[in-house]
């Protein structure tokens, strides 16, 4: 019996208390803009929770750089013989910096003329071996099965790397990391949460923006930890085909970044579930009172408050989100 079998979920307790701590440093970190060439566009390779935490920050880096940016499946590289990427920069995400697809994926994109950028939470890994630029996210070692430090991290570092990209950023994002740095993510509503999680056995995360990230991250982590069917979609996507099973009982989470241009999406698509008789409940950076964060700050937030309520639903569920049954910390995948 492991340590983690004698005390479940003290990791991923521990991990997650410390992630607004990992986003304070990461954010604040310098990376050198002047090595940094201006993509025509931008391609993330990632998979699981970096991947969310890639959604997050195409969000931001679109709107702040206006190029396109959007995920490419590292099964281009790792099953097919690539695709032309001159002129562009392909963002790889990966915690570990160690699995096979991913690897090749960034030795694929440099072959095929992108500049490659890395955002690794492991010093020295055979993907910053391929990159010409990697962001530290130096969360220290993350042992829990779930990732919940290193994910707030990625999104820290990648506002770091946009900092150098666009330095009138720079303030923004420092400005936010230091008003996160002490927060205590303790949501008001975190019982009622907790107890609406207790009775879903479907769950509707919804977001927009970077908080459509957040979305795919927290339903991702909902299944994982507490073997609960979630699905993530955009507060845009949701009211077509997905409303439809608003039939049978459902539980909506809306992810709110606080974002003034979101609001009335999410209005929309709250309204619509609540007519349905859906358990629908909306969180917001403003619930802890944080206002005008940065769009990927919020969302960063908005994870930061999710984890400990996933975290004890898991635990009153009876199961070990130190540890899932069907998971490992590192997953090589083709």
């Amino acid at each position: 019996m492991t340590r983690a079998d004698k005390h479940p979920g003290r990791l991923m307790a521990s991990e997650s208390a410390e992630a607004l701590g990992v986003f304070c440093r990461a954010a604040r970190q310098p990376v050198d803009g002047d090595a940094i060439e201006t993509p025509k566009a931008i391609y993330t390779i990632a998979r699981g929770s970096s991947d969310a935490a890639a959604n997050i920050l195409s969000y931001e880096f679109m709107r702040e750089l206006r190029v396109p940016m959007t995920s490419l499946p590292p099964s281009v590289f790792s099953l097919g013989k690539g695709v032309k990427l001159d002129g562009v920069a392909a963002l790889v995400i990966s915690q570990s910096g160690a699995s096979d697809d991913l690897v090749r994926s960034a030795k694929g994109a440099q072959n095929a003329g992108a500049q490659v950028l890395a955002i690794t939470n492991q010093p020295d890994s055979p993907v910053e071996a391929q990159a010409g630029i990697t962001v530290p996210i130096d969360a220290g070692d993350e042992l829990a099965v779930p990732a919940t430090k290193t994910v707030i991290g990625a999104v820290a570092a990648g506002m770091a790397l946009l900092s150098a990209m666009k330095p009138a950023y720079r303030a923004r994002a420092t400005g936010a990391a230091e008003l996160l740095a002490n927060c205590n993510p303790q949501h008001p509503q975190a019982a009622s949460l907790q107890s609406a999680l207790l009775r879903a056995r479907h769950v509707y995360v919804i977001g927009r923006d970077t908080g459509y990230g957040a979305a795919h991250e927290v339903a991702l982590k909902l299944k994982e930890c507490c073997a609960i069917h979630a699905e993530a979609y955009s507060s845009s996507e949701v009211l077509h085909g997905p409303l439809q099973l608003a039939t049978n009982p459902l539980m909506v989470l809306i992810l709110d970044t606080g974002d003034a241009a979101i609001q009335d999406s999410l209005d929309q698509a709250e309204a619509r579930f609540r007519g349905t008789d859906c358990d629908v409940h909306r969180i917001s950076p403003n619930d802890l009172d944080f206002y005008g964060l940065v769009p990927g700050a919020a969302a960063a937030l908005l994870l930061a408050v999710m984890y400990p309520i996933i975290l004890n639903t898991a635990l009153a569920l009876g199961l070990d989100p130190d540890a899932p049954q069907t998971l490992s910390k590192v997953t090589q995948t083709i």
